[in-house]
């Protein structure tokens, strides 16, 4: 998989489930990873969290690409540029943020990076635009409106492509009301990788997991064009 900006948006608007995790031991985040991919979703977010995150990361992905080189290893969770820079040098394919950060978005267009805000209103979502960001991160999804957030939005704007992160459950009755909503692609966190298959090893479930979600976005979206 080519990772360049347009194809790293394609791809995750292809698979439509976005896993977002983090975990402290770089061979456990390999498995989950691996797993994420082989449940047909290749692009992961890990999220910027605990001590030497950075480091951690770098170590990842200097492993994946000799590995796996069709997973896509983006950040969450950037609040600043140093960090963004941190992360774009150690080949972040695109960059995650709680909040809209100008400068983020610049650093990132500088790289021809895909920069992901994080937007609670249209005002923001208009900025993030002006911005060249592509696709805007609903978050915290449910608290900022959920489903009927994002159709009052695509009523006068339906060029707008939301990837909402909290409160999408990766289980056909979350994905139908979002996706029919009308969003692009969903962050899903610990309730698409569970904390118990982490602890205990069971890559096999998280795959499984995956690969169910990912299956029911696409059933939804064929249903759609049906």
């Amino acid at each position: 998989m080519a990772h360049d900006r347009v194809s790293v948006l394609q791809a995750l608007q292809t698979q439509g489930v976005c896993p977002v995790f983090y975990h402290p031991d770089a061979e456990v985040s390999l498995n989950v990873i691996r797993a994420c991919a082989r449940g047909g979703a290749p692009v992961v977010e890990f999220t910027n969290r605990g001590d030497f995150a950075c480091d951690l990361f770098g170590e990842i992905n200097r492993e994946l690409i000799k590995t796996d080189p069709n997973v896509v290893l983006g950040i969450g969770s950037v609040v600043d540029t140093g960090t963004a820079s941190l992360y774009l040098n150690r080949g972040a394919r695109f960059v995650v943020s709680p909040c809209l950060i100008p400068d983020v978005a610049k650093v990132c267009n500088r790289r021809m990076v895909a920069y992901f805000p994080g937007c609670g209103s249209v005002t923001d979502i208009g900025e993030a635009h002006e911005l060249g960001c592509d696709i805007v991160k609903l978050f915290p999804g449910s608290s900022v409106g959920g489903p009927d957030f994002v159709k009052a939005v695509k009523g006068p704007m339906p060029w707008v492509k939301i990837m909402p992160t909290g409160g999408v459950d990766p289980d056909e009755a979350s994905i139908a009301k979002w996706f029919g909503a009308g969003i692009v692609a969903a962050g899903m966190g610990s309730k698409l990788v569970t904390d118990d298959a982490v602890k205990s090893g069971d890559w096999a479930a998280i795959e499984a997991s995956v690969r169910s979600a990912v299956n029911a976005v696409a059933a939804f979206r064929a249903s759609r064009k049906g």
